[in-house]
């Protein structure tokens, strides 16, 4: 047992160091996409995409039924051939996208409320088979510990993809060229995750769909799939309301906050293939324990990342969405709080991957409370921004502020709710928490407000280093112990 859970660490950590170095990459390939699409299209046809993505992407979330972590449970609970279980679950989900597809080429008002249909916009939700089909994909490699597909698919070819793409459709059409180089980046990341898929399953060989089977697992990956919509939807949601209330441009401007913040974001949602395969074979074991230091293990170097990006993003965030173009710079409130969210967010998506397979509704139930008290406090901050001293012309800007508050807020609340369940459950406290990032913080805090007084490029070349530089140095000093520093072990 001790060797086994020693094994797990590896795998985590193995996991992690791959991630790690996809966020990197994904970091480099993000911003040409957000420079690209602010300086040539602007934030007024930024917006119109950024809407029209969110909903396209939605479904595709709920079409995945659930898969890219149950899919785990699925394999390691199966006596059927692995490529039979996969088979099952791309043939399921392909249904549920279908369905998915239909409803919005049949409603194309859902993707474009406030803007007219332009040549083939109304058959832009064909891509949700792609996106489908390459979460599985992806699931089922992570199963095996092959994290580097998920990085060349998520982290190298579909950013890539979609920033090189932006820019030279552009001279194509200023109007078409976004979603054209988003569909394009979905067609690659596709292909790139389908490859090793069969190079590591083979073809299902005997294979012969099982309507019962698949109705059952679909069925049983429902309170999953609706928690994931949840989850996902919290990062998103905070985009339709303000679309709701705000000028296209003003939900371009927010669009690009969302996406610097949401960088720290893919640190720990690719933990979660990660985490299955380990967790499920510790409940089978009723090994408690042990689940409880993986879960608050992988939680503090989330936490610890994903802080140290956040203060290295926030504080001279002006200069950050500066480089996107001029009219962005207002949007920098936003993108703190938004910041601030990941942050928040981390505890309970880390108590959550253990969750999902020990209390799945209950898990259910309190994401749609968070989204509940999302929605809530969203409407009750924007309705406060006519009562602040601001001019009109910056109501938009201080909603768009309002909206991201008001999810930093939720997602504390999730993840304190969340964590508590799961110590519960499994009997044993959670240390995800370390008193040891506070002196990291206050270090780079005071670094940082050195470097915002240095001229702008300096700020971003110079400041961003040396924020992330003193902040990692201090965690690695004080905060890290034997087993947090198998991280980084080759």
């Amino acid at each position: 047992m001790p060797e086994q859970n020693e094994a797990d660490l590896k795998a985590l950590a193995k996991g992690g160091r791959t991630n790690v170095f996809g966020f990197v990459l994904r970091l480099a390939a993000r911003i040409p996409f957000l420079f690209i699409a602010g300086r040539l299209y602007g934030p007024e046809v930024l917006g119109r995409f950024a809407y029209a993505i969110l909903v396209v992407e939605f479904v595709a979330q709920l079409a995945t039924l659930g898969l890219r972590r149950g899919l785990a449970e699925a394999l390691s609970k199966q006596d059927r051939p692995d490529t039979h279980v996969v088979g099952d679950a791309m043939l399921v989900a392909t249904f549920a996208s279908a369905l998915g597809a239909a409803v919005l080429i049949a409603l194309p008002q859902l993707m474009f409320p406030n803007s007219p249909l332009n040549g083939l916009d109304r058959y832009l939700p064909l891509t949700i088979f792609a996106i489908v089909w390459t979460d599985i994909a992806l699931a089922a490699l992570a199963y095996r510990f092959d994290v580097a597909s998920t990085v060349r698919a998520r982290a190298i070819v579909e950013p890539w993809t979609i920033s090189i793409a932006a820019g030279a459709l552009f001279f194509y059409s200023a109007r078409d060229g976004l979603i054209l180089s988003y569909v394009a980046s979905i067609l690659a990341a596709m292909l790139t995750a389908l490859w090793p898929l069969w190079r590591s399953y083979g073809t299902p060989q005997g294979w012969r769909p099982r309507p019962v089977e698949l109705y059952l697992l679909a069925r049983r990956n429902l309170p999953l799939a609706a928690a994931d919509a949840a989850e996902w939807g919290s990062r998103r949601l905070d985009l339709a309301i303000l679309g709701l209330f705000a000028s296209p441009a003003v939900v371009g401007i927010y669009y690009v906050a969302q996406q610097v913040a949401s960088l720290p974001q893919k640190l720990k949602s690719s933990f979660d293939p990660i985490l299955g395969p380990v967790i499920t074979r510790n409940l089978q074991a009723k090994n408690y324990g042990e689940i409880a230091r993986q879960v608050g293990q992988v939680g503090f170097w989330i936490i610890a990342a994903q802080v140290g990006i956040a203060l290295a993003l926030g504080i001279p965030g002006e200069a950050v969405m500066g480089l996107v173009g001029p009219e962005f710079v207002g949007g920098t409130a936003a993108m703190a709080f938004l910041l601030a969210a990941e942050v928040a967010a981390a505890t309970a998506v880390v108590s959550e991957s253990a969750l999902v397979y020990m209390a799945r509704h209950r898990n259910l139930l309190l994401s749609l409370g968070m989204l509940a008290l999302q929605v809530a406090l969203s409407l009750i901050l924007i309705e406060m921004v006519p009562m602040l001293p601001l001019k009109p012309e910056y109501h938009g800007l201080a909603q768009a502020a309002a909206v991201a508050a008001a999810l930093m807020l939720a997602l504390g609340f999730a993840s304190v709710a969340k964590a508590l369940l799961l110590a519960k459950l499994l009997g044993e406290p959670l240390s995800i928490w370390r008193w040891t990032l506070l002196p990291a913080v206050a270090t780079a805090i005071l670094i940082g407000i050195g470097a915002t007084r240095l001229p702008e490029w300096a700020e971003l070349a110079l400041g961003v280093p040396a924020i992330l530089g003193v902040y990692l140095w201090v965690i690695w000093r004080w905060g890290f112990g034997p087993e947090d520093r198998v991280l980084f072990k080759k």
